[in-house]
């Protein structure tokens, strides 16, 4: 591990260089500050807990935004994909890639329109780009003059990486690219940076992803470190500075107490020697000047014992301080799940041929049959458009089937990626009370606690949390009502969690007794909540 705060070496392959770059919230709190590093032709992953300023370095490294403190210097073309947006009603394929206007003049010429300042602009190379770039995020085939909203969401972010590839640039800049794909999807992500010839910077809690970065940098409370290697060897090497931190700062605090014993004892014994000495000098046998010259002596005998263990304590106290300070406390998010109670033998769910069908008739999803029967754990898994929010929907009673019959005879929750079950212009304490209707506000105050919301933080606004507060929050809504439900299904629960939040929730879900039904396209997750089962859709007509 290299501390940021160490300039980089001076290399004339870098494309982006950091010196010594500082960067702060507008409303003026430090994210990073003291940062050097470089970037050039390999793929770095940052990983951070959210909020720690991962998106803003990004910004930074594109030059989207200036720093606040130190310099960037930039020897190549930067290209940026930021997190994906929602593109306007009208806005087309190539609108999205930036060449809507380029394509115009290719075929005004082509159609016998164009002029003569369009014959000098236009670009023949374009269609050909396209039709590659296109291709190599595997959206081979589709139409430039589509409408961009008609896409799904991961089909957008395909899109987003095809205009980077136009451009050509020299370091790829990506912000959770594989959020809301498939994994197909996952895959065209992976095997464009496994062949990309420049630098790429990836932003990212994808595991798998991270695993094909040739070095990983972390940004934390401490400021920002860097690892050779890809997820696995971070991982493993962020456990062990843990343990050493943690063992550190165990020491230093035994350290710290034992100089404060050490203190107070000499401080006891100056006491206990002053009062003797007064003793004796009141039985006043002995001369003033031999009794001022001892107690001249014995000032400074104890005046230097009690000095040296104040000075002992001091530095002691300054070591578990530093200690401390090596120690991220940063309080781990832990989810207490309460005990459902759901029997081995209970059946929770029952799909018989269900199905759904929009109201213009066309088949969304179906038909499916699936029983669940006691604590199983199924992942619903297939392509973007296949149907698999429209399922959950079902099995959730949030929608009635249009075909076939469903049956759950136990409590069931549905929470998706962005926990809609909490509006974001509520705070916490009044989302419990309206989920929960019978809960006293003493009671919703308690149960938000046992979630980490304590005191003030159950008044939090739900919009101002973070993906991995969102989260915990509507666990805490669900799961501390009178009775727990039996069934949880998630909806790609795990898209705006960081590393530590997603492993906090891997946790609790290994916790949970109850049956959980989960879409989610991360396989690591999935192995690590203890999935026995896939349920495969495919997109129907």
């Amino acid at each position: 591990m290299s501390s940021s705060s160490l300039a980089p070496s001076p290399s004339p392959s870098a494309f982006v260089t950091l010196d010594r770059v500082a960067a702060r919230t507008p409303d003026g709190r430090t994210l990073f500050s003291d940062l050097s590093l470089a970037f050039g032709r390999e793929r770095t992953g940052v990983v951070g807990r959210n909020g720690a300023g991962k998106t803003t370095l990004l910004r930074l490294i594109a030059g989207q935004s200036e720093p606040a403190g130190g310099a960037v210097a930039r020897a190549g073309a930067v290209a940026c994909l930021e997190q994906r947006r929602d593109p306007g009603p009208d806005e087309t394929v190539l609108e999205l890639l930036g060449v809507a206007s380029d394509m115009a003049v290719v075929r005004r010429v082509l159609g016998g329109e164009g002029d003569e300042a369009d014959l000098a602009a236009a670009d023949w190379t374009l269609e050909s780009r396209l039709e590659a770039a296109l291709a190599g995020v595997g959206l081979a085939g589709l139409d430039p003059d589509r409408r961009a909203a008609t896409l799904s969401g991961g089909e957008q972010t395909r899109v987003g990486l095809a205009a980077l590839l136009l451009q050509q640039p020299d370091l790829l800049v990506l912000d959770e690219p594989t959020n809301h794909l498939d994994a197909s999807g996952r895959a065209a992500i992976a095997d464009l940076l496994a062949g990309w010839k420049g630098g790429a910077v990836v932003v990212s809690h994808d595991r798998a992803l991270l695993r094909r970065m040739d070095r990983i940098v972390e940004l934390s409370e401490l400021g920002a470190a860097t690892y050779g290697g890809g997820y696995d060897l971070y991982a493993d090497r962020k456990s062990a500075e843990r343990a050493a931190a943690e063992h550190d700062l165990e020491a230093a605090a035994r350290d710290a107490a034992r100089a404060a014993r050490d203190n107070q004892k000499a401080v006891e014994r100056k006491a206990r020697r002053d009062k003797a000495g007064r003793a004796f000098a009141a039985r006043g046998s002995e001369p003033k000047i031999l009794l001022g010259a001892m107690a001249r002596r014995a000032e400074a005998s104890g005046g230097r014992e009690t000095e040296l263990a104040k000075r002992r304590a001091a530095a002691a106290a300054a070591g578990l301080e530093a200690a401390r300070e090596r120690v991220e406390r940063v309080r781990a998010m832990s989810v207490p799940m309460p005990s459902t109670g759901l029997a081995a033998g209970k059946m929770v769910l029952a799909l018989d041929e269900a199905a759904w069908d929009a109201p213009d008739g066309r088949r969304v999803v179906g038909p499916v049959s699936l029983r669940l029967t006691g604590p199983e754990r199924v992942a619903v898994t297939g392509p973007n458009g296949a149907g698999k929010t429209t399922l959950l929907k079902l099995m959730a009673g949030e929608l009635s089937p249009t075909g076939g019959r469903i049956e759950r005879p136990v409590e069931a929750a549905l929470l998706d990626q962005e926990a809609a079950l909490l509006r974001s212009g509520e705070t916490l304490i009044e989302a419990y009370r309206r989920l929960n209707p019978g809960a006293t506000p003493n009671q919703a105050q308690a149960a938000l606690a046992r979630f980490l919301f304590r005191n003030a933080a159950a008044q939090r606004v739900v919009g101002s949390l973070s993906g991995g507060e969102r989260l915990r929050a509507a666990l805490a809504c669900v799961m501390s009502g009178d009775r727990p439900p039996g069934l949880l299904i998630l909806d790609e629960p795990t898209n705006h969690l960081d590393l530590d939040s997603l492993a906090a929730v891997e946790a609790a879900l290994v916790a949970y007794d109850g049956a959980l039904v989960v879409v989610s396209h991360d396989p690591d997750f999935l192995g690590a909540i203890g999935v026995e089962r896939s349920l495969e859709l495919r997109p129907s007509g």
